[in-house]
């Protein structure tokens, strides 16, 4: 079990700090449902996750050395997980603000994403609001072994500090999974299993999931809000091949993951303030390498 690093916080003030979460999501330039060979080709692979529960939701910048201006993916919240968003190898800086601040305000927390051709990797806003950070999940996808699906858990839920993951009458998949936290992969029989979510002194809940051969999953536990527990389970890859659109099989409690389409991208108006936000970022990039 990880935990993952954490951005430098100087620039993180108060309030709407956190998520970079989701952003990068809607944008992909890949068609959504294409899928393209992971590691085959020139670029890496990016997505965003809002995973803190008491952080509103924010704007996110992302720009490249060469870009006239940034890309903005507005009103991030909590539990959106963006599709995989193909980019060229380099370094990218990320700004984030209070969703609905103006562009020329100082981004509330910054970083800088070094892509490497073939990478796969999920940036997301993790911890309390209080103590937001950023951090980096190495996303393995690469095919498991035959006639198995690879699975891990991202850890998101503040009501159930330290979880354990079983599957009833099956195997454990994880034990003690702490806050803010996730697992390695594990291997397991692909099929329909029924999943047991427990924290001592937390909720307990029970969530439906389907596997398929050859696939990759991230298992996100997330804080609901009626109370208790929900999941999504997040289909990344299957065999070996990247699913930019982050297809979503399951949720506990009938939970699904929000269309993404839903942040789109915006193209103008940034022009004016564009040259300014990318060299503050540089300025005060975050010289976080991931």
């Amino acid at each position: 079990m990880h935990l993952l690093r954490t951005a430098p916080r100087r620039l993180l003030a108060g309030t709407g700090a956190f998520l970079l979460g989701t952003a990068l999501a809607a944008t992909a330039s890949a068609p959504a449902g294409a899928t393209t060979r992971a590691g085959a080709d020139s670029v890496g692979y990016v997505r965003l996750a809002h995973l803190s529960p008491d952080t509103p939701a924010v704007d996110v910048y992302l720009a490249a050395p060469d870009a006239a201006q940034p890309r903005v993916f507005p009103g991030v919240g909590y539990g959106v997980v963006s599709e995989y968003l193909p980019l060229s190898p380099g370094r990218y800086a990320v700004a984030m603000r209070e969703a609905g601040a103006p562009a020329s305000d100082p981004p509330v927390l910054t970083t800088e994403v070094a892509v490497v051709s073939g990478g796969a990797y999920t940036v997301a806003g993790v911890g309390r609001h209080a103590d937001l950070g950023l951090r980096v999940l190495n996303d393995d996808l690469s095919a498991p072994a035959q006639g198995r699906a690879k699975v891990r858990v991202v850890q998101a839920s503040v009501r159930a500090p330290v979880l354990d993951v079983a599957a009833v009458n099956g195997p454990r998949i994880a034990d003690g999974v702490q806050f803010a936290t996730t697992t390695d992969y594990q291997q397991v029989e692909p099929g329909r299993w029924r999943l047991r979510l427990s924290s001592s002194g937390g909720p307990t809940t029970d969530t439906e999931v389907r596997l398929t051969d050859g696939a990759v999953y991230s298992l996100l536990v997330l804080d609901a809000k009626q109370g208790g527990l929900t999941t999504q389970l997040r289909r990344d890859a299957e065999g070996g091949t990247v699913v930019p659109a982050g297809g979503v099989d399951t949720g506990a409690g009938g939970t699904a993951a929000r269309g993404l389409s839903a942040y789109p991208l915006v193209a103008g108006g940034l022009a004016a303030v564009a040259g300014a936000v990318s060299l503050l970022l540089w300025r005060r990039r975050r010289r976080t390498t991931w």
